[in-house]
């Protein structure tokens, strides 16, 4: 019976080194050596594993006006603690409604300025259920939204209200909307805290643990580790940078166009990130390539020029015809700032300035270099052509300007009540080129031309577990995953696993398994730890696979080592503990029970199946404690209120269960075991 109160399917959601002579101390270093050729023979100091990063109080000592212009910026801003002064939001109208999960939702400041979101339900008049939170972080800058963190004994989630501050309004999360509310339960991990904020300093062996996090995306994260720069320009040592490359530290602007948009990229290119093969989200450097460690793919439609997601800027803008025909790498390759003359981000964009303290005469003028340069503009505004007749940088004073026509504000497909500038820069689209029907084309890595075939069979998972669940995503996927013999198997292992688990078909990971067999699997194959999990993963698939499958004491060695490889996974505990105590060890599903719930205390479903643990061992006091706890986190829990139900009815609380029953179905109809007990027991 325990078997039916697991959550059936369960998915989650890069050498040479120089000499520490090469810049001896107080002199500067002259040469002839092109600029280009010197970025291709050698390596930033701080791309060696010895550099480390500094933090950005460090900077400031000596980049003091830098800092503070930076630490205004939507980067500076990116993410800080719950206080009155991080918030953009108006509390005077904060009450939400999700009709989907009929939860209502309603912020609020309360004891010591801390910030509190309350869920609750209502039925007439009276509520029937409340839950209050508090809030632990604020993510995002103000400009578009806040969202909200909290956290749990170090492991973050996301909560279910965000406010959207163009157009100052509370609503649900992206992602949250349509059905699909996961309230405080959606997990942030290293991929998306690593973009929305500083490196921080992540748990192993975990999905959202963090021993510390900062506050705000720092200087290092576009430069790179500064230690060694630091210590070269403490001992007095110096470069003329108006000639010459500091090596001791990354200066984007210096950077070959294609390496100074990885800079960008690295958080600019949203999509389905896949790493490569013993990669992780803290391995690329800036001066490095992003494909070395990250693809990054999307999906492609014909007909859909118009659609793009908000963090997309730099695939956009390599859509323009403005970069293309700038785009020279080979004639430019030997400048000093090689971006001076094609177009990257920075020809419009100084990142230590906010976009809100810089005016759009900045942004015309950046067209109008090129532009500009021409006596009579394309421009089709009339007024607009007389003006640059007369005066250059007159735009700035006229109501239409290049950006409002050639980026316009448009929503982004991913992120609602939001406006942002298109980056595809072009002419405006007509009605008739929108009105288009679009075709899906296929998953395209963004910034690799060729990916290998294991990379574009994950992308393709990951696509289907994170972002849409098609049928024909996994279909592709397994034409990248060649099984011909047992050394192709072997090295598209994890890939074969996940992709059949995801597509329930638990016989097919078996058969994989018996071709390998589980000793050789456990002991060589499936040993090593990871920020991502990946073999931690894997064991849980085929350790879920036996269970879904009846075959409990054979998932318990592939459960353990999951457990070994990612202690702080509170899933891999509580389905090794069902499946002991469905085999009769009580005594090791209690300590995987206490352990889960030691580190996450509000942990749904080790609640629920904790309780009836205790409820097969007669212990109904316990029990029902249990699933009350459960249900006060979560009242509409399938495990939670099948297994209060039973409890009703070892009590003989015949009514009581029926009851529970009929609210499990009212929020869970396909529930086959609920609909088969409820019959039961109406004879």
């Amino acid at each position: 019976m325990i078997r039916n109160s697991i959550e059936i399917g369960f998915r989650t959601l890069a050498v040479l080194f120089f000499s520490a002579a090469l810049f001896s101390c107080g002199e500067e270093k002259k040469t002839n050596t092109p600029q280009a050729e010197k970025k291709d023979s050698l390596l930033y100091l701080n791309h060696a594993d010895t550099a480390h990063y500094v933090g950005i109080n460090t900077c400031k000592l000596c980049h003091q006006s830098i800092y503070n212009t930076f630490i205004q910026t939507g980067m500076g801003q990116s993410f800080a603690g719950a206080t009155k002064k991080k918030s953009a939001a108006r509390f005077s109208h904060s009450l939400i409604y999700d009709a989907f999960s009929d939860f209502y939702y309603q912020s609020f400041w309360g004891k010591n300025d801390s910030l509190y979101f309350k869920e609750f339900r209502l039925q007439n008049k009276d509520t029937v259920y409340q839950r209050t939170e508090r809030v632990d972080y604020i993510i995002g800058s103000g400009q578009h939204t806040n969202s909200h963190m909290q956290s749990i004994n170090g492991y973050i989630n996301q909560m279910p209200m965000t406010f959207y501050t163009q157009k100052q309004q509370w609503d649900l999360p992206p992602g949250f909307e349509n059905g699909v509310n996961t309230r405080f339960t959606r997990k942030i991990g290293l991929e998306c805290m690593s973009c929305h904020n500083s490196y921080p300093d992540f748990a192993m062996g975990s999905e959202n643990k963090y021993n510390h996090v900062e506050e705000g995306i720092n200087c290092e994260r576009c430069h790179g580790p500064g230690s060694i720069h630091v210590q070269q320009r403490s001992s007095g040592s110096k470069i003329d940078t108006s000639h010459d490359i500091d090596y001791s530290i990354v200066n984007p602007s210096k950077l070959a166009i294609d390496l100074q948009f990885d800079v960008c990229q690295r958080c600019h290119l949203q999509g389905n990130a896949v790493l490569k093969e013993g990669k992780s989200f803290y391995d690329f450097r800036p001066g490095k390539k992003l494909n070395d460690y990250i693809a990054v793919f999307l999906p492609k439609y014909k007909n859909a020029d118009d659609e793009f997601i908000m963090a997309s800027h730099a695939d956009r803008l390599k859509m323009s015809a403005c970069f293309l025909k700038s785009y020279r790498p080979k004639e430019i390759k030997n400048k000093l700032k090689p971006y001076k003359d094609a177009m990257t981000c920075i020809t419009c964009h100084n990142p230590h300035v906010s976009v809100k303290a810089t005016g759009s005469e900045v942004f015309n003028a950046a067209c109008l270099n090129c532009h500009g340069k021409k006596v009579t503009m394309n421009c089709t505004e009339k007024k607009v052509q007389a003006e640059l007749s007369n005066a250059k940088f007159k735009i700035q004073n006229l109501k239409s300007n290049c950006v409002s026509c050639h980026m316009p504000k448009s929503g982004s497909i991913d992120i609602p009540h939001v406006t942002v500038h298109d980056h595809f820069i072009r002419k405006p689209i007509s009605k008739k080129e929108k009105e288009k029907i679009k075709e899906f084309i296929g998953l395209f890595a963004i910034n690799e031309k060729n990916p290998d075939s294991l990379t574009q069979a994950k992308a393709y998972i990951n696509q289907y577990e994170k972002f849409e669940q098609k049928k024909y995503y996994l279909d592709s996927a397994s034409k990248y995953l060649s099984v011909k013999n047992n050394a192709q198997i072997l090295k598209n292992f994890d890939a074969l696993v996940q992709l059949h688990f995801a597509a329930s078909r638990y016989e097919q990971v078996l058969l994989y398994v018996d071709k390998i067999g589980i000793n050789e699997l456990i002991q060589k194959r499936l040993n090593k730890k990871s920020y991502d999990n990946q073999h931690a993963w894997t064991c849980y698939r085929i350790g879920a696979s036996f269970n879904d499958l009846g075959k409990f004491n054979e998932s318990i060695a592939f459960f353990e080592q999951a457990i070994k490889l990612a202690p702080l996974i509170p899933d891999f505990k509580n389905k090794a503990a069902i499946a002991y105590a469905t085999t009769g060890n009580y005594t090791r599903a209690q300590q995987l029970f206490t352990e889960a719930l030691q580190e996450n205390p509000k942990y749904v479903p080790a609640l629920a199946n904790w309780g009836f643990l205790y409820l097969s061992q007669g212990n109904a006091n316990k029990a029902e404690q249990l699933y009350t706890q459960a249900l006060s986190l979560d009242p509409d829990s399938e495990d939670a209120l099948l297994n209060m139900a039973g409890l009703y009815n070892y009590q003989g609380k015949k009514k009581e269960a029926m009851q529970t029953l009929k609210k499990l179905l009212k929020k869970h109809p396909d529930n086959i075991k609920a609909k088969n007990i409820l019959s039961f027991l109406q004879k």
